[in-house]
């Protein structure tokens, strides 16, 4: 049960929603109950199924774009999209950042990066996020016992 709550810690951190999976895993690796290879692969995966959902939510969002209420011109879609394509697919690497990581995910969706590379991309950025979170924790732990 303890591995399912960091997994939905993970989902949520990475939807628009606040949260903190990171404290969530450095308090059970702090604990020592744990292993860390699964502590890693639940905090993984629940984050890029987070990030999933944010692509999925971007693959929708357009359809709304000709409509009197929608909060961005097409002008402003077209920077961003120019944005997108300047710095290129490989800014998702990048989405593990705070503030900044979610909407990168949800911009991939908007734009139609092909799932695969979109997947590939979070999926080596969120895991070695928190693998360096996992060798923080492990770090802090060593010198905490000293």
């Amino acid at each position: 049960m303890a591995y399912f709550s960091l997994f939905l810690s993970a989902f949520i951190s990475a939807t628009l929603l606040p949260s903190s999976s990171e404290l969530v895993m450095t308090a059970m690796i702090a604990s020592g109950d744990y292993l860390l290879w699964l502590l890693w692969l639940s905090a993984t995966v629940g984050n890029v199924l987070g990030s999933c959902v944010n692509y999925w939510l971007g693959t929708q969002v357009m359809r709304f774009k000709d409509r009197k209420w929608f909060p961005v011109s097409q002008n402003s879609i077209d920077k961003a999209e120019q944005q997108f394509n300047k710095y290129g697919i490989y800014s998702l690497l990048f989405a593990w950042l705070p503030i900044v990581g979610d909407p990168l995910t949800v911009v991939g969706g908007i734009f139609r990066v092909k799932f695969s590379i979109f997947l590939l991309l979070v999926t080596l950025g969120k895991g070695a996020r928190y693998l360096a979170v996992l060798a923080f924790a492990v770090g802090l732990g060593r010198v905490y016992l000293l």
